[in-house]
């Protein structure tokens, strides 16, 4: 019970189905979280409740739509930090851009670091990511990241 009150779980768009159960099998309800687009196509995302000194857990899937899924998690970690959330553990089912992960020519973008920097200046103070593409991808992060396949 006290564990529940210092912790909270969020599920955002790409993965709502898994967040249900993963709050299920935890024994926790999910937190709400607002999520609304703009006609231009911007997106915002905020808490309902306050998350103050909580342990924020938010699970989002970085899958297709690649980009949009990825900047929904980006604006709901920079809101959760501005929350003043204790800490924010990002679960990553799926890490898009993971396969970038090296140059094999000329003018090649590393972009699976570019995605570990994005997450950890929006306020990511853990990483938990399902089957990543090359172990090396974890040296691109400078929290703590946590790995299963």
């Amino acid at each position: 019970m006290e564990r529940q009150k210092k912790n909270v779980l969020f599920a955002l768009s790409a993965s709502k189905e898994l967040g249900k159960r993963v709050a299920k099998h935890l024994g926790m309800p999910l937190s709400p979280v607002e999520i609304k687009h703009f006609a231009d196509g911007e997106t915002m995302v905020k808490a309902v409740n306050s998350i103050r000194n909580k342990h924020v857990f938010v699970i989002q899937s970085t899958s297709k739509p690649v980009n949009e899924n990825l900047m929904e998690l980006l604006i709901a970690i920079d809101s959760f930090k501005r929350a003043s959330a204790k800490s924010i553990t990002v679960l990553l089912p799926y890490y898009g851009y993971a396969r970038q992960d090296r140059k094999t020519i000329g003018r090649e973008p590393i972009t699976c670091k570019l995605v570990a920097d994005l997450l950890e200046k929006a306020g990511a103070t853990r990483i938990a990511i399902i089957d990543l593409h090359s172990t090396q991808a974890q040296g691109f992060f400078d929290v703590p990241v946590d790995t299963c396949s």
